[in-house]
């Protein structure tokens, strides 16, 4: 064989064994896999945790219901912790693998470091947050609703414009907020408050007319938690797009991939779907405010 004839075939042994033991691409693979659990990636003992072989997931404190039970996420009770298992064990987490701890809000969606994997706790996916932090999938989709009590101004309100001329409230760093500047267009500055325990005390105390919240929250809290409570209306969805909440993860985190498919997974099989009817009370009886 000649000289130039051997330097091509080692050539070719050479280039063979590198392709052999070249890294894959990791986006051609996340593009092509469905599944998170079909993913060699997206498994306990490859994905990049805190805590190596352990999920650590962050919610807000006091974990609220209809979401959590008993404001104890760790015991499976209410949509996002029944949610948070179900995605843990997509993608191979048993429960005992599964620790939780507890995060501010605005901290959750704030640039930088996070001591935690993933965080839930009704957060909206919006552009403007996801220059911060990454978001998974969304897992719920998200009407904007007013509660207030029977003998306040707000409880015979029927149209956007007579809900604008009242004091209304909402948490602040909320899409709840947004949604009272940007749909509702109230004729006095709106009043922020830290939590919902906050805006609760306040809508109870009279100084405000209406809360603003997410529909189930609104419904929850109508049913148990206000005196004589009961849900205005919500607000009409725009677009083809609806708002949606989504697992928040730290900014460029090698999990969101793993998360998102886990998150589709339970979409696509109805899962999510079970979970809502279990665990979120029915939207009967909050008309849709034009």
């Amino acid at each position: 064989m000649s000289i130039r004839r051997l330097l091509a075939a080692a050539a070719a042994v050479v280039a063979f064994a590198l392709a052999g033991c070249a890294p894959e691409d990791s986006s051609d693979d996340a593009a092509a896999t469905p599944s998170a659990s079909g993913s060699a990636s997206c498994t306990p003992a490859t994905m990049k945790t805190v805590k190596p072989g352990t999920l650590t997931i962050a919610t807000g404190k006091p974990a609220y219901a209809p979401w959590f039970v008993d404001d104890d996420p760790s015991n499976g009770k209410g949509f996002e912790s029944a949610v948070a298992y179900a995605v843990a064990e997509k993608l191979g987490y048993a429960k005992d693998a599964v620790t939780w701890t507890s995060a501010d809000f605005n901290a959750a969606i704030a640039p930088g470091k996070k001591p935690y994997d993933v965080n839930l706790q009704q957060v909206s996916i919006t552009d403007e947050r996801k220059q911060a932090v990454d978001f998974s999938s969304g897992y719920y989709d998200v009407a904007q609703a007013f509660v207030t009590t029977k003998a306040g101004k707000a409880a015979g309100v029927k149209t956007l414009a007579d809900l604008a001329k009242l004091k209304l409230g909402a948490a602040t760093g909320t899409t709840s907020y947004d949604a009272i500047v940007d749909v509702v267009k109230p004729t006095q500055q709106p009043a922020v408050f830290n939590d919902n325990d906050q805006a609760k005390l306040a809508l109870n105390n009279g100084q405000i007319d209406a809360l603003a919240v997410d529909l189930p929250t609104a419904l929850y809290l109508a049913a148990a938690e206000l005196k004589d409570g009961v849900v205005v209306g919500q607000l009409p969805t725009s677009g083809t797009a609806p708002e949606q909440f989504g697992f928040v993860l730290e900014k460029g985190s090698p999990l969101t991939a793993c998360v998102s498919r886990a998150v589709d997974e339970l979409r696509a099989d109805d899962t999510l779907d079970a979970l809502q009817e279990q665990w979120l009370t029915d939207t009967a009886g909050a008309p849709v405010l034009q």
